[in-house]
């Protein structure tokens, strides 16, 4: 007698419900992360899963088929509370993430009581189901990170508090949102902690108020305490893989390349963008200039925005837009002008033209 002849009809029915409740589950996630979230490493991993457990030789099949009695089934007529109610697509992903991993388990056990009716072990039913744990969680937070990273496109404001020259961050960074920046970061290299959060706090809490990203620079714990949307972190601070693990789940994390091969492994660490530079010489920063190719490149690499920095303005911004960049980080060319308001909105115009 082969395994498959071995089982009851009730057995057979679990598998096959169960079967096709973690394929269906499995599609729709993969479809989320193929479509959605347009991330490859994702839909491979989904589709790995769904390929392991959619196993078995066509008489298996058969007897799964055979078994299966829709209408007689009692589960069809119970109705769940709240299971009409409208949902957001983070909620279905952890609701198909769920199905999937039950419907797993429930074979997990069948496999283990049945003596071998499943063409698969319980061991790797238990491997699929400990892989969906982990998928779920990097599908959910990359979905919950999906909309701030959408706003990485046009001006990106660096507010480098030395080069504010006393002038109040905040007030700056108002007429920098003004002028129509949705992008701003906070980098300070020199103040003590204590007295910078309160400056993070105060933009983070602006930045909501107008719709506008706050991005605070290296320092986690700051951007942590001040509830900012992202972080961001050069190749010599925290590991973007790090980051990854001590940020929510929804705080987006941009790191600065220098060339394609750290952009790549910037992004497979969870980088949402990255940013490449110096384009041009700049006086905010001692850094080498890498001139246009590298961004090219990096744009090619990535699928996730790509910021061009270093020396960005008027005269050169059409040159860096059309080497690839989505957005452009700036300083000088918005905290150096009389009224940042208004150099904010010409960068933004010329870029977008």
């Amino acid at each position: 007698m082969s395994k498959s002849e071995s089982g009851s009809p009730q057995t057979f029915r679990i598998i096959d419900a169960s079967l096709n409740r973690a394929a269906e589950g499995l599609r729709f996630l993969e479809d989320t992360a193929r479509f959605v979230l347009n991330d490859a490493a994702l839909t491979e991993q989904l589709k790995a899963v769904r390929h392991q457990i959619i196993t078995g030789d066509w008489h298996f099949h058969q007897k799964l088929i055979q078994s299966r009695d829709s209408q007689g089934d009692i589960g069809t007529n119970i109705e769940v509370e709240g299971g009409k109610d409208k949902k957001s697509l983070a909620s279905a992903v952890v609701a198909n993430s769920r199905r999937v991993q039950e419907a797993l388990r429930t074979l997990e056990e069948v496999a283990k009581i049945e003596g071998g009716v499943l063409p698969m072990s319980s061991e790797k039913l238990q491997q699929a189901r400990f892989a969906m744990y982990t998928i779920e969680k990097n599908l959910l937070s990359r979905l919950l990170r999906q909309d701030k990273t959408e706003k990485i496109k046009g001006l990106y404001a660096i507010i480098d508090t030395h080069s504010l020259s006393g002038r109040d961050p905040v007030e700056i960074t108002r007429q920098v949102i003004r002028g129509g920046a949705k992008v701003i970061q906070l980098r300070d290299k020199t103040t003590k902690k204590k007295d910078l959060l309160p400056v993070a706090q105060a933009l983070s809490d602006l930045c909501k108020a107008n719709g506008a990203l706050f991005i605070m620079n290296d320092n986690l714990d700051i951007a942590l305490a001040a509830g900012a949307d992202g972080l961001h972190i050069g190749q010599e601070d925290l590991s973007v893989a790090a980051a990854r693990k001590l940020a929510p789940l929804d705080m987006i994390i941009g790191c600065s390349v220098y060339n394609a091969e750290q952009a790549k492994q910037a992004v497979a660490d969870g980088a949402d963008y990255v940013a490449v530079g110096a384009i041009f010489s700049t006086p905010s920063k001692d850094t080498v200039v890498l001139g246009l190719e590298p961004l090219r490149q990096v744009k090619q690499a990535v699928t996730v925005p790509v910021v061009a920095i270093g020396g960005i303005n008027q005269n050169n911004l059409t040159k860096v837009k059309k080497a690839g960049a989505d957005s452009i980080a700036v300083i000088g060319a918005v905290l150096g002008a009389d009224s940042p308001e208004k150099a904010a909105r010409e960068l933004i115009n010329k870029f977008e033209e």
